[in-house]
Formats: C-alpha cells, structure tokens, sequence
C-alpha cells in the first residue's frame, strides 16, 4: 500500500482501563491496518504523572487517506477518555529550519543525513548570525539567511531578529527548528512562540559545565566521561525536556583538542537521534519529562 495511505496516531491521556481496545478495535472497523504500535503509563514511582501514552503506525484504506476525516472519526475516543489526539500524515514532510552560529559540525552532519536519504525532512532554510556557513548552504542548495547580532547587542536588537526568524518560520511553514550549535540565549517570547518544535544540543551530558569552552573545562578537571544532551528548548535554560543523551570515554593521554572533537562527534549523533524521533512523531511530553518510543 502507498506511504500516501499511512499515518501515524499519537495520543496523550490519564492511565486507565480499555484505551488500547477502544483505539484497535476502532482502527479494525474501520479497516486500518495496525503496522506498529507501542503504549506507556507513567503510573509508578512518586514523580509518576498518571498519563497513558500511544503511539500507533498504521494503514488507512483509501477512502480515509485524510487526517481530517480520521480526526472525525476519532473524535467519540477522543471524548470518551480525554485525550490529546493527533493524526500525522507519513507522506508529508516536516519541514526544518536550521540555526548555527560558529561551529558548523552539528549543520554539516544534519545536512548530510538529510542529502543521502537518511533524515526523512525539507529543508527550506538556514538562518545565522554569522556569514561563516553561506557556503557550505549554497553547495546543499539551501538559502541561508545571515541575521546578525553584534556583539553587545541589547534586548530590544535580540528581539528583533528573532522577529525576523518568527516570520521565516511563518513563511516558510516550519515545522521543527533545530539550535545546530546556535549559540544566543533565545528570549522567553521567543521560546513560546516556538514550544514543543525547537531542539538544541547541549554540548555536556547534563548537568554540565557552563561558559566558553566546556571541553577543555572537562579536560582541566580530568573528567573521565563527556557527552551531549539534546532537549527541547523553553525559556529556562538548557532545562527543557530532554530527548536524548549519549557520553564517550576519555582519559588522561589526551588533549583538549581531542576531547573536544569526540565530544563534537557525539553531539552530531545525539542531535540527529533527537530530530529523527521528533520528526517521526516518537516523542510525547510528559510535563517536564518526555516518552520515547523508538
């Protein structure tokens, strides 16, 4: 059957009895095929919320190709349980805007993934506060949007340029954006304009070490283990729910350059692990935490 023909149901909603049977059993009658299902419930330990979670693949026949009839149909399970519900389409493309600012490692792995096949996106965008990376968008085809911020640039300057950003995201039609090494402390009107669609890779496994280079802070410290956290961005610091996380062994024969560039290659992987989940409907926020079905 076409990928035309195939979506994706996430839902959200408190734990309690019959939700697998009721959301089966009404994809069975209605001729859907289930391609692949996974279930969570956050009922135990004492930061436990009480939320059910589910995420179903599944195949609709042609006359339900359409998330807005899916939604309709849905809409008495919905009801029923109070859930947060949602219909994705396989065959439609989330759309991405990049952002970067120096240090392009995290950019040139995204934009290779997605060139070879393996990042399932579009992206129509580039943004930057400096000019350093209009080349390397210019090879990929990508137009790249320099929107500078001098140094000492003060709130309302700041602001401004996130204005002009809000509007490529509008324009543009964006439906993730990705902090690829983006180094600005974005406003907090800004982080809500963006909730729940903008991720950054944090270059520590957090909690971490702050300020102008964390690796060779770690080198100084002879730290034995670094990493990097990919999280979803919100207007408390490098404190938003985090997607993913992964750490390399070090020791003491090696540099600071060295440790920086094995902590560089884990963030590349640890950022497309994030956006790849995000962008194939595997991640669902459950308050400060989220819920991964890989």
């Amino acid at each position: 059957m076409s990928r035309s023909h195939e979506f994706i149901l996430t839902l959200a909603c408190r734990d309690t009895t019959g939700i697998v049977y009721a959301v089966s059993g009404l994809l069975y009658q209605a001729g859907c095929n289930i391609i692949d299902s996974q279930q969570f419930g956050d009922v135990q330990g004492e930061d436990a919320t009480g939320l059910f979670f589910m995420r179903v693949h599944f195949a609709a026949p042609p006359n339900l190709a359409d998330a807005a009839m899916l939604e309709n149909l849905f809409s008495h399970v919905r009801s029923q349980y109070g859930m947060d519900a949602r219909f994705h389409a396989v065959a439609q493309r989330p759309r991405l805007l990049l952002m970067v600012s120096t240090h392009g490692h995290c950019l040139n792995d995204l934009l290779f993934r997605w060139q070879s096949g393996q990042l399932d996106v579009d992206i129509p965008a580039i943004v930057s506060n400096h000019p350093n990376f209009a080349e390397l968008a210019a090879g990929y085809g990508i137009p790249f949007h320099h929107l500078p911020l001098p140094n000492g640039s003060d709130a309302a300057t700041k602001r401004a340029q996130e204005q002009q950003i809000e509007a490529l995201v509008a324009r543009e039609r964006i439906d993730l954006v990705v902090l690829a090494r983006y180094m600005q402390i974005l406003s907090a009107d800004f982080c809500t304009a963006l909730k729940g669609r903008a991720i950054n890779i944090h270059h520590s496994f957090l909690p971490s070490f702050k300020g102008a280079k964390p690796y060779f802070q770690a080198h100084a410290r002879g730290v034995k283990l670094i990493g990097a956290t990919a999280h979803y961005v919100t207007a408390d610091l490098d404190e938003g729910p985090i997607i993913e996380q992964d750490v390399e062994r070090v020791d003491h024969a090696m540099s600071a350059e060295q440790i920086t560039a094995v902590g560089r290659d884990v963030e590349c992987v640890v950022l497309a692990r994030a956006v790849r989940w995000h962008v194939e409907r595997r991640v669902l926020m459950n308050g400060h935490k989220s819920v991964i079905f890989r």
